[in-house]
């Protein structure tokens, strides 16, 4: 099975956790709110840690409870754990392998809080430390680059969110995401085309804010383990702090800004880019205004909710990866130096 192939099975994989997951998940959440929750400890690496910090913006404002992400090494190599209290420890890893994601959730347990994994293997150390599990019922992923169980990472903290909520419409919504997935994948051939320009791009920076913050954390890690190019993922706001400075006449960005809260402010910001630098655009967008600023433009799905963005989102971004990479002369399916299961102390 090669990446581009299990790409195309995200809408039935994001099927199939709703499916199968709900009903589990929405027991979860009753128990989380029996023990009175008042914050979440989430441990992860890799593309797991990008959508940790997804849950955090989603999490945050839907559930209003602040997320913390751990240092793991804390617990491993310095093994001197923070106090937790009144908490929910969280881990999420496609594989539940990783020792020092384990040794989180062993020791919030060991301090009698509540534990949670988010996983693809529900028999996987990080499992078996839980009290309790979703599993992302991706099947196996055998590329090394993370595709459909990222996205099934990403909806597994949509439906632990909307139970939480306990509001219907959420559900709802979620229920259109696989069909809107499936749209997204039919800007297969356009990204093909569109990735060959820059097959000679050795740096670039990629911006999203607010949800799709993680969006742009997915786009650079792929660029630098498929293509190898150094992509630096950036807030459209902490970009105006100092990295701005970076810009010349043709510099690359790649942007995430499809509709909702920080779209006006992301859309004024690259326009002040283009007017005084020049730069190099790529904008995945549903909103056409954001869409004729680049010169590459990428068409979202309209009407994904904002809340869901980055679920679809990040699929186009997947696809410009493989083909880039495949343009540069790469092998997406054979990244140097990696491998599928990254066992950290």
């Amino acid at each position: 099975m090669t990446f581009h192939q299990e790409i195309y099975q995200q809408p039935a994989v994001l099927q199939r956790i709703i499916d199968e997951q709900w009903q589990p998940i929405r027991e979860i959440a009753e128990h989380l709110r029996q023990r009175d929750i008042r914050f979440v400890f989430l441990a992860a690496r890799g593309s797991s840690d990008n959508a940790g910090l997804f849950a955090k913006y989603l999490v945050g404002s839907v559930n209003r409870l602040p997320i913390a992400l751990a240092a793991p090494s804390l617990f491993s190599l310095y093994e001197t754990a923070p106090r937790l209290q009144d908490c929910l420890v969280m881990g999420i890893s496609q594989s539940g392998k990783s020792p020092d994601i384990v040794q989180v959730l062993q020791e919030g347990r060991r301090q009698g809080q509540t534990t949670l994994a988010i996983s693809n293997d529900v028999k996987s150390p990080l499992a078996l430390a839980a009290d309790h599990v979703i599993d992302l019922s991706a099947g196996e992923e055998k590329a090394v680059a993370a595709s459909k169980t990222y996205t099934a990472q990403l909806m597994a903290v949509a439906l632990l969110s909307a139970a939480l909520s306990g509001e219907p419409q959420r559900i709802d919504e979620i229920r259109r995401v696989p069909e809107l997935a499936a749209q997204a994948l039919e800007q297969d051939d356009n990204i093909r085309q569109q990735a060959e320009r820059y097959a000679y791009m050795q740096q670039c920076v990629v911006l999203g804010r607010g949800y799709n913050y993680s969006s742009a954390y997915e786009w650079s890690l792929k660029l630098k383990e498929l293509c190898y190019i150094t992509a630096e993922p950036y807030s459209s706001a902490d970009f105006q702090h100092g990295p701005i400075a970076l810009l010349e006449h043709q510099f690359p960005i790649l942007a995430v800004m499809p509709q909702g809260k920080v779209y006006a402010d992301m859309l004024q910001h690259v326009k002040d880019m283009k007017e005084r630098h020049h730069i190099e655009l790529v904008v995945l967008s549903d909103q056409e205004e954001a869409l004729r600023l680049a010169q590459t433009a990428i068409r979202l799905p309209a009407g994904v909710p904002e809340w869901l963005s980055p679920i679809v989102s990040i699929i186009p971004a997947q696809l410009f990866c493989n083909h880039l990479t495949q343009a540069k002369g790469f092998n997406p399916d054979a990244p140097r130096g990696l491998r599928k299961v990254t066992e950290t102390w």
